[in-house]
């Protein structure tokens, strides 16, 4: 037989998550059936819109329930096939959750190019999985920058953000991201590019705020609702776009905080667009995204960073410290190799 370790959902969070709302448990790995693939986890990635998944009512993430494998996105090397247009030996993405085995219709698993991840594959659960399809999309379909301008990012460190500002610059904009303390603020603007970084956690966040923003915002991309869209509302130039990403400020506890007040005045006032979208909305047009982003790579215009966690029995540690603010880019739990 077999093993298959799983991470199971044990029991809902009713406050903040913890590692022991998961369990792990052993299985035999399952047989692929006729159109099927049997797939290998190599590296599964994390993100904060899965603690909405876990929220008491059903989201976009799927109704929760205890006793389930967490899921997840992972890649994953194909070692049974039922279907010759998924041999042995692909490198493909799918939805396996976190486990180390898993059996997929071949028509639902995306095989992908090895030589795209630049020698690693967990590059296409970052820059060129739903991350970086997350950036583009909402950057230049909901956001539709235009060079000169200046867009805000919030969660500016993080798995979506790090890109957001990456492409921004690529599109000829000034940039400024807010992030939780200096160090993250510092790789910002030293490593990443961006014009100038405001830390959300220092006394002087509202005055540092303003001094970035005096030239007031034309683009905020929202990764976390809170104060943060509190403040950027009142920096928006006229006709700006609000591009509503995520709200991971709210999404680890039970009791959300109050939006921001006087909103509908403040974009009847400024003439502000307001918008909310999801990545799976533009399935279609993947491929045009992929094509740029691997450009951009190549050009070293584009750097994906990731953070690593080894082990699959990691995962729930790595997914409360993600949701602690911990991570610097893609957050990964390598599984295999």
């Amino acid at each position: 037989m077999t093993e298959n370790r799983q991470i199971i959902i044990d029991s809902l969070p009713t406050d903040r998550l913890e590692p022991g709302n998961y369990a792990l448990r052993t299985a035999e790995a399952p047989a692929p059936g006729d159109g099927e693939v049997l797939c290998r986890t190599l590296a599964i990635t994390i993100g904060a819109g899965q603690r909405a998944g876990l929220q008491g009512s059903a989201s976009y993430a799927g109704a929760p329930r205890a006793g389930i494998v967490m899921s997840g996105t992972a890649v994953a090397r194909v070692e049974a096939s039922n279907d010759d247009a998924v041999p042995v030996g692909s490198l493909v993405v799918c939805p396996a959750g976190w486990q180390d085995y898993s059996v997929h219709a071949a028509s639902k698993v995306r095989v992908v190019d090895e030589g795209d991840g630049g020698g690693d594959p967990a590059h296409h659960l970052g820059v060129y999985g739903t991350n970086g399809l997350t950036a583009y999309f909402g950057l230049f379909d909901v956001g539709e920058p235009k060079e000169g301008q200046t867009v805000l990012v919030s969660a500016a460190a993080g798995s979506v953000g790090h890109l957001v500002g990456q492409m921004a610059k690529v599109a000829g904009c000034r940039v400024v991201g807010v992030a939780g303390g200096e160090a993250k603020c510092r790789l910002l603007t030293e490593e990443l590019g961006f014009d100038s970084a405001v830390d959300y956690k220092s006394p002087s966040f509202r005055s540092d705020f303003k001094e970035a923003t005096s030239d007031r915002i034309d683009i905020y991309f929202d990764n976390t609702g809170g104060e943060v869209l509190g403040s950027a509302l009142r920096r928006m130039k006229v006709g700006g776009r609000i591009v509503c990403c995520g709200v991971v400020s709210q999404y680890d506890t039970s009791k959300p905080a109050p939006g921001p007040f006087g909103v509908p005045g403040l974009l009847i006032n400024f003439r502000v667009r307001m918008e909310g979208f999801l990545v799976f909305d533009y399935a279609k047009r993947y491929p045009e995204a992929w094509t740029r982003m691997r450009e951009w790579v190549e050009a070293g215009e584009l750097v994906p960073r990731q953070d690593v966690f080894e082990g699959l029995e990691k995962a729930p540690e790595a997914f409360v410290d993600l949701l602690a603010g911990g991570n610097v880019g893609t957050r990964i739990v390598r599984v295999a190799s």
